[in-house]
């Protein structure tokens, strides 16, 4: 399976324009810049969209794991908190925080910290990416 998405700039790093695109359409011409990237103003920027891209991965990953161990979860709330840290050769990732918290009837504390933590490790997107991983796990009620 391949999926595809674009990215279209024009001009200078902080006077340029970008667009972004995904073959599903989910994501079409979406603005992008310096300013949306560091300034904090609207539109999207990468560090944005690989913190959804982790946390949607993450859930369906855990989904999968609780569903092998014979449970479902009622719900599974994930955000994922990037990093982007200057380096002395430019910038890099340098974090993912995930922070969690799930409904999931008949698990125990301890069942769900294992399976959270499997999910965060066999995540596809947590495989692609170079930097370090924390996880925050809450089971309600």
């Amino acid at each position: 399976m391949k999926k595809t998405a674009s990215a279209i700039w024009q001009g200078g790093l902080k006077d340029g324009k970008g667009l972004l695109s995904t073959e599903s359409g989910a994501l079409k011409q979406n603005p992008y810049g310096f300013n949306t990237r560091f300034e904090g103003m609207p539109g999207t920027n990468p560090e944005e969209l690989i913190a959804a891209a982790h946390a949607g991965c993450f859930s369906m990953a855990l989904s999968m794991m609780l569903g092998e161990a014979g449970l479902t979860a009622e719900r599974i709330d994930t955000v994922a908190q990037v990093t982007l840290d200057k380096q002395p050769d430019g910038f890099a990732i340098t974090d993912v925080h995930l922070i969690l918290q799930a409904r999931v009837p008949g698990a125990s504390q301890e069942q769900f910290l294992a399976l959270a933590n499997k999910a965060k490790a066999g995540c596809p997107v947590s495989k692609v990416l170079n930097a370090t991983i924390t996880l925050n796990a809450t089971l309600a009620g």
